[in-house]
C-alpha cells in the first residue's frame, strides 16, 4: 500500500540551501575527539578571548535589576542607539541620526539576513563576492532572490567583473553585499575602493550593504575605512557592525546597522514582527563597550597579531608560503601545489587525519574558494606551534 505524501515532505526553501560543506569536516573532527585524539581546531572563527571585565561587570549589575528582565525594544534602547551614533562620529567623523539611521541587531548575521529578507523580493538579483561568508550569499537564497557571484580573486579586477556582470544580466541587480576586511580571503581595501562603490551604486541604482565586522581587527599600520565615510554613501546603503570580534562578545549577540534611513526603517519594521530585541542588560553592557576605553580592543587585536605571526612564520618554515593578512582573525592559505588536486574538502579531511589540525575548507565559502583553506586564529601560540609540527608531517613527510 502506497504511503500518502504529506505537506511535511516538501520544503522548497530548504531545497535551495545546499548541504553544509563544513559538516563533513566537523563530523570527522568529532569522531577523532571521541577516540581521544587531540585535534587542534583552527576551523570555526569562534573568538576564544574573554570579554573585557568592565563590560562583564556592567552586564552583571544590569542583570540584577528586575525591570531589565522585561521585553526590550527590538530596534535597541535609546541610549544604545545614541552610543552607536557617538561611536561613528568619534571613529569615522560620520554623523548618524540615532532615531532614523541606527538600529541594534542580534549580531551582524541576524541584521544582514533580515535586512535582505525585508528589501529583496523573489526573482530580484543580488550580487555577492565569491568566496564570501556564507550568510552573505544564503541570505539571498532564503529571501527567494537570485544570487549572482562576483569573483573575489587577487588576480582579477573586482570592479571590472562587477560592472560587466551588472550590464549583462537581466533583470539588473538590486543590491550588492560586500565586507572588508573580508572573511574568508582577508582582503582589505582603501577609501578609494568605497568611492568607486558609491559611484557604481549611483550609476546603476544598486543598494549597498557593507558588513564591517572586522573594523578593528587590523594589523601593520593598516586602518580599515568605513563605507559611510564616503560622501553619498548614506544615500545608497548601510553598514553593519558586530561587537563579537572587537570586544570579544560573540555569544552575546549584539550588533547594529546604520546608514540609509529607508533601509534602516525596513529592517526596523520586519524586526518589530520577529523579535523583542536583545536582552536589555546586554544592550546596557554594549553601551559601556562602545563608550569605554579603546585599550581592551587593542589588547585583543595584539593577541590576534601574535597568533597571525606565529602561524604565518610556522607555515613559511615548513614550506607553505602565505602572505600575512592585514585584517580579520583568519589566514587564507592556498593549498600547497602537490595537494591542490585534492581540493579543499578532501585536503581538510586529510589534515584532521594526519596532522590532527582542523581548518575550514574553502569550498564552504563558494566555489572560487576550493583551492584554499581558512585558518582561524582561535588557539594560543603554543597550540599554533603544535599545529605547525603536525602540518610539517603532512607537507614534508616527517
Amino acid at each position: 500500500m502506497a504511503v500518502k505524501e504529506t505537506v511535511m515532505e516538501e520544503f522548497p526553501r530548504m531545497k535551495r540551501l545546499p548541504e553544509y560543506v563544513f559538516a563533513t569536516v566537523n563530523a570527522l573532527k568529532m569522531e577523532a575527539r571521541r577516540r581521544q585524539e587531540d585535534i587542534i581546531d583552527l576551523g570555526m572563527g569562534n573568538p576564544d578571548l574573554p570579554t573585557p571585565q568592565h563590560i562583564v561587570a556592567k552586564l552583571l549589575e544590569a542583570a540584577q535589576k528586575p525591570h531589565n528582565h522585561r521585553y526590550s525594544a527590538s530596534r535597541g534602547i535609546t541610549k544604545l542607539r545614541g552610543a552607536i551614533a557617538d561611536w561613528y562620529k568619534r571613529r569615522y567623523d560620520v554623523d548618524i541620526d540615532p532615531e532614523t539611521e541606527a538600529i541594534a541587531t542580534i549580531g551582524a548575521k541576524e541584521g544582514l539576513s533580515h535586512l535582505v529578507l525585508a528589501t529583496s523580493s523573489p526573482g530580484e538579483v543580488v550580487l555577492v563576492p565569491n568566496p564570501t561568508y556564507p550568510i552573505h550569499a544564503y541570505s539571498v537564497v532564503i529571501a527567494g532572490g537570485d544570487l549572482v557571484s562576483i569573483p573575489l580573486d587577487p588576480d582579477r579586477d573586482f570592479f571590472e567583473d562587477l560592472v560587466t556582470i551588472t550590464r549583462l544580466i537581466q533583470p539588473r541587480p538590486k543590491m550588492l553585499i560586500i565586507s572588508f576586511p573580508h572573511n574568508p580571503t582577508t582582503a582589505v581595501v582603501d577609501r578609494q575602493f568605497f568611492e568607486k562603490v558609491v559611484a557604481y551604486a549611483q550609476e546603476y541604482n544598486v543598494m549597498i550593504v557593507h558588513d564591517f565586522a572586522y573594523a578593528d581587527l587590523v594589523f601593520d599600520g593598516y586602518v580599515a575605512p568605513s563605507f559611510l565615510e564616503v560622501p553619498g554613501a548614506k544615500e545608497v546603503g548601510v553598514e553593519l557592525f558586530s561587537l563579537s570580534k572587537s570586544y570579544s562578545m560573540p555569544g552575546w549577540r549584539l550588533g547594529f546597522t546604520v546608514g540609509n534611513p529607508k533601509l534602516v526603517h525596513a529592517l526596523t519594521r520586519i524586526k518589530s514582527y520577529l523579535d523583542y530585541g536583545v536582552f536589555q542588560p546586554i544592550q546596557i553592557a554594549g553601551i559601556i563597550a562602545l563608550n569605554g576605553p579603546y585599550e581592551p580592543v587593542l589588547d585583543i587585536v595584539n593577541t590576534y597579531k601574535e597568533r597571525r605571526d606565529a602561524l604565518c612564520r610556522g607555515l613559511k618554515r615548513i614550506g607553505w608560503r602565505v602572505e600575512p593578512p592585514k585584517g580579520t582573525m583568519f589566514v587564507w592559505a592556498k593549498i600547497p601545489k602537490k595537494f591542490r588536486h585534492l581540493k579543499s574538502v578532501e585536503f581538510s579531511k586529510m589534515l584532521i587525519r594526519e596532522a590532527k589540525v582542523a581548518v575550514s575548507p574553502g569550498l564552504g565559502f563558494g566555489e572560487y574558494g576550493d583551492e584554499y583553506v581558512r585558518f582561524a586564529l582561535v588557539e594560543n601560540t603554543h597550540r599554533i606551534n603544535q599545529a605547525i609540527r603536525g602540518l610539517r608531517k603532512v607537507l614534508q613527510g616527517k
